[in-house]
């Protein structure tokens, strides 16, 4: 198993309320020329959590910042005029938190991220240290 040292939230980059699988995710990863989906999970509308590239497997979704990596990515981040928006829904929210504290207790070297803390991109379109801090305040050592 990896050493994972590091949990990094995403989003799809699709409009609000635009269902996306896992299999269409994997299809616009595989055109990029990547050998699968970026992302370990994939959180649906419904609060539904995917699986996406094998646990065991280095993610392809933060530059620099694979290796010790988990990606999960939220569908949505964007509001209809394509401009970065917070567009978790309520079961996404819910059950987002629930694993992200299921993660932090499983991997206890973790810290807990936003892709926009890495890059110059809105990804995952609200800020992980704020949203979460409550989580990382507990988990985090």
């Amino acid at each position: 198993m990896r050493d994972i040292d590091k949990i990094i939230l995403h989003c799809s980059a699709t409009p609000e309320g635009r269902d996306v699988s896992v299999k269409t995710i994997r299809e616009w990863h595989k055109q990029r020329g990547w050998s699968d989906i970026g992302y370990h999970y994939v959180v649906m509308l419904d609060g539904t959590i995917e699986e996406g590239r094998p646990l065991e497997r280095q993610g392809a979704h933060v530059r620099g910042h694979n290796k010790g990596s988990i990606g999960i990515c939220y569908v949505g981040g964007l509001d209809s005029d394509m401009k970065a928006k917070d567009t978790r829904t309520d079961a996404q929210r819910a059950s987002l938190s629930a694993f992200l504290e299921f993660l932090m207790v499983e991997y206890p070297k973790a810290t807990l991220h936003g892709h926009n803390e890495f890059a110059a991109k809105d990804c995952p379109s609200f800020i992980v240290k704020n949203e979460y801090k409550y989580i990382i305040d507990c988990y985090e050592r």
